[in-house]
């Protein structure tokens, strides 16, 4: 009886997640939560400063190709795997790019804090609040950046270029896994390149 009714509350809790996740509400207020985070992090990484410029300035560089690094792997090696988890909802983006399908809003938040409690185990607190900031403003920057790609139509050539990265890999899934920059596609040799004769 008690399994049956953990089993029912855990499928009751999954479909509500679910359902949320494909909200406009749900999509937004992610943003909002962590923009707060951000300015919270900034915040405390003030008070326990003791690096002064330079610690900021190397916390937010480590903060930003850390972030641009897992935005690239989670796209490449989790997205586009068989892992129900994250390919389902990966593909639903794929069928309906105007969708908006995203993890439950206080799901990135509760890993960038869980991230930021196990990286103050061994470094130093303003460090880490910095780097953390960084992070969580390149996720930020990712979704916006992502939204953006995919609802508007741009008249500015640098901006269409920009955009038509994205497009591309929408219909070669094995390219172009980076958004918000194409550093590792280019490492990784992932970027599209156009053969002559074809698209």
């Amino acid at each position: 009886m008690l399994s049956k009714i953990t089993g029912y509350i855990a499928g009751s809790l999954a479909r509500s997640m679910a359902w949320l996740s494909t909200t406009r509400v749900n999509y937004w207020a992610e943003y909002c939560l962590d923009v707060s985070l951000i300015v919270a992090l900034i915040y405390v990484g003030w008070q326990h400063n003791t690096g002064g410029i330079g610690l900021f300035v190397l916390a937010v560089a480590v903060g930003f190709l850390g972030f641009s690094f897992t935005e690239y792997g989670f796209h490449r090696w989790l997205f586009h795997t068989r892992i129900p988890l994250f390919a389902e909802g990966h593909r639903k983006h794929h069928d309906n790019p105007l969708g908006y399908d995203a993890l439950p809003f206080f799901l990135p938040a509760m890993l960038s804090v869980g991230l930021t409690a196990l990286f103050l185990l061994f470094l130093p607190e303003g460090f880490v609040c910095f780097m953390m900031a960084a992070v969580t403003f390149g996720y930020v920057f990712y979704g916006l950046s992502h939204f953006v790609i995919h609802h508007v139509r741009f008249r500015n050539r640098v901006l269409m270029r920009w955009a038509a990265v994205h497009h591309i890999h929408h219909y070669h899934a094995d390219k172009n896994y980076g958004v918000t920059t194409p550093l590792w596609d280019y490492i990784l040799n992932t970027r599209y390149k156009r053969q002559s004769g074809k698209a």
